[in-house]
């Protein structure tokens, strides 16, 4: 395998908790219901658009003018979006804070949206431990685009086929591979300590 000398980390799902259906059990407690408004209104694909870098005012409006009769519960999801994201996961947080102090180059690649992603980052300290983090939203492109990978590359001096990236979606994982870059999927911290050994990098 090549040397790896940048390792490029996801947030939601690898180093962040991350679902939706957290911010809805309240407003909508039948569990058959929530699961229709999440894969109906507030789909994964209209909220990939905010990561993109549409407006939460022009994502909402959209909606409810398909939707008339769930303007507060489309409404809801920005105004509780800090109920979908509860915690780290500790144990990946870990791996990055060792990763850094035992001198590796750590940045980070994200799909988020611009405001959500400085929440975040004020919730989160170690957030802003990497050495730099490149933000959909912020440059409206999003993973698996090639662009965001050349992006990322280009911002932080990365050569693509000394990084190593990690993300916990397959798509974004195989994006990163037709950009250049090493790449595995985040599944559990033991799988990736794992992966890092078979990269020769101990934890």
């Amino acid at each position: 395998m090549r040397e790896i000398r940048h390792i490029v980390f996801d947030i939601g799902r690898v180093l962040i908790h991350y679902d939706p259906d957290l911010a809805y059990r309240d407003l909508i407690p039948d569990a058959e219901h929530r699961r229709w408004f999440l894969e109906t209104v507030t789909t994964g694909d209209w909220n990939l658009e905010q990561d993109r870098g549409r407006r939460w005012d022009e994502a909402e409006a959209l909606l409810v003018a398909d939707f008339p009769d769930h303007e507060t519960n489309i409404r809801a999801f920005r105004q509780n979006w800090h109920k979908m994201v509860p915690h780290a996961y500790d144990d990946s947080v870990a791996v990055l804070e060792a990763l850094i102090e035992d001198g590796h180059d750590v940045t980070m690649l994200t799909n988020f949206a611009t405001d959500t992603f400085a929440e975040a980052k004020e919730r989160f300290a170690f957030l802003k431990m990497p050495r730099g983090v490149t933000v959909s939203g912020d440059h409206k492109l999003i993973k698996p685009d090639f662009a965001i990978y050349d992006l990322h590359a280009r911002t932080f001096g990365l050569n693509p086929k000394h990084t190593l990236f990690i993300d916990d979606s397959a798509k974004n994982v195989e994006g990163a591979k037709l950009a250049g870059w090493q790449a595995v999927q985040f599944t559990d911290v033991a799988t990736l300590k794992r992966h890092l050994e078979d990269y020769g990098i101990a934890i």
